[in-house]
């Protein structure tokens, strides 16, 4: 008889989600699905919204990255106005954008992932949570909950709150710089850059103890997209897209961000409120393609850093063309915190951060703005159709998260497949299969959006648990 294990709730993920495995008569692994469980309408409740207000809107999207939604959305007012922001402008939520990227990857590294590498994959539930990391190793984790501290700081000392700042908007953003601001960051940034070079340091001999993870982790060839500058450099703001083959070649290169419908397409699964997107010249499910900090780190051509560019050949030695295991995530996280630190301090001596021009004047010059930037689970996309007024008709966003579906259910499938023959399992090997979403990092808060109608089913039962009548909508 056919089986079936649920994982329901896969624990330490930001959001709900279930993981299904479907054995065959045999006991072993035929099929594994990753399921996304809650639903957000964002997409829709903003329609008929002034475009002002989407920044302030979708930044509520969520609650670890609302930096993310705050900028591309304000990117997309920017593109409606049919402007160009004022350069300390774009400084100033470039900085926003990197404290995001350290606080966020901070939490993944070492408040979600750190007590699978740490303490064991087979080790207890119990303990395996960032409190028994605290107990195990007080120093390391203390100071993975300062870098993350650090991060937030930045986004308090520009926006006045570490969560949902009201500070960019279309045009430009609200406040500049102050310089006790400029001095508190200044002072935090070499205790912040010693806990990042200490954690990479222990994640590269943590290596030797998780060969077999980084063999089955998502070790799959894929295509690889995010935004890079015009040399190729890595970028996490502005830039064009570019897409690698798991060999390092590139096949798409400087997409303007506005042409992304002409590269990327959705689609939907009954199984899953989190859509599908896939890379359009390949069709789905064929075109798999993954986002974040490793796909980040295989198409850019560098870091434009001098200790991250050092980590990053590193790094490449780990792949033949692309780095294909999405273990490495966590690599790339470490690498990608080290890269913003240095940027951070390189802002430190800009004087324009205290410039009081902010913010570009105009109306309505465009009825639809593309809003791109680089969230830290991927390239983030806010695309907006308005009226004469400036009234939201219709809106499409698509998240990191969604754009890694398919590489995760693959993940899932692939972990399963080595560790799960028969219903008899381990704690452990349930844990292998929940870290390898976890090596993702997904927000699925972020990430539960529809495109087109719900599919839909209702079914009419009698008293003896028949069937009366069914209505579908396809």
């Amino acid at each position: 008889m056919a089986q079936k294990i649920v994982i329901d709730p896969v624990t330490r993920i930001e959001g709900h989600a279930k993981i299904s495995i479907h054995l065959d008569d045999a006991g072993n692994v035929a099929e594994a699905r990753f399921h996304v469980t809650e639903f957000r309408g964002f997409e829709r409740f903003c329609e008929g919204r002034p475009f002002w207000e989407m920044a302030g809107i979708t930044a509520r999207v969520c609650g670890i990255c609302p930096v993310s939604h705050l900028l591309a959305s304000a990117k997309a007012g920017d593109r409606i106005l049919a402007i160009n922001i004022p350069p300390a402008a774009e400084k100033l939520r470039r900085l926003m954008n990197l404290g995001q990227i350290v606080q966020s990857h901070a939490l993944s590294f070492f408040h979600l992932s750190a007590p699978d590498l740490l303490l064991g994959m087979d080790s207890s539930p119990a303990t395996r949570n960032v409190f028994g990391l605290i107990a195990a190793e007080p120093a390391f984790a203390r100071s993975g909950i300062r870098l993350r501290q650090f991060g937030q700081e930045i986004i308090e000392l520009l926006g006045g709150a570490k969560i949902h700042p009201a500070w960019s908007v279309p045009g430009g953003v609200r406040s500049s710089l102050t310089e006790p601001a400029r001095q508190r960051i200044r002072q935090w940034l070499p205790e912040a850059r010693a806990t990042a070079i200490d954690a990479l340091s222990r994640f590269k001999k943590l290596l030797r103890n998780h060969k077999a993870e980084t063999q089955i982790f998502g070790n799959f060839p894929t295509l690889f997209m995010g935004l890079v500058g015009p040399d190729g450099t890595w970028e996490h703001y502005d830039g064009n897209l570019r897409f690698v083959d798991s060999g390092g070649n590139i096949i798409a290169d400087q997409v303007a961000p506005s042409r992304y419908r002409e590269f990327i397409g959705e689609a939907v699964e009954p199984w899953t409120y989190l859509k599908s997107p896939y890379y359009r010249p390949l069709g789905y499910p064929e075109g798999i393609y993954r986002v974040g900090p490793l796909a980040r780190l295989n198409v850019c051509t560098s870091l434009g850093t001098p200790l991250a560019d050092l980590e990053l050949s590193h790094f490449r030695e780990l792949g033949n063309g692309a780095v294909t295991s999405s273990f490495y995530y966590h690599y790339a996280r470490l690498i990608e915190i080290l890269t913003a630190l240095e940027r951070i301090e390189m802002f430190m001596d800009d004087p324009e951060l205290s410039s009081d021009r902010l913010r570009a004047d105009a109306g309505i010059n465009s009825l639809e703005g593309v809003g791109v930037s680089e969230a830290p689970r991927g390239t983030l996309f806010h695309h907006y159709q308005v009226d004469a007024n400036g009234l939201i008709q219709k809106v499409n966003l698509i998240i990191a998260t969604g754009q890694n579906n398919l590489a995760m259910n693959r993940t899932v499938a692939q972990i399963a497949r080595h560790y799960v023959h028969g219903p008899k399992i381990q704690e452990g090997m349930l844990n292998r299969i929940e870290a390898g979403i976890r090596a993702f990092d997904p927000c699925l808060s972020c990430s539960t959006h529809a495109a087109g109608q719900w599919p839909l089913q209702v079914q009419l039962l009698g008293p003896d648990g028949s069937l009366l009548d069914e209505a579908v909508r396809a």
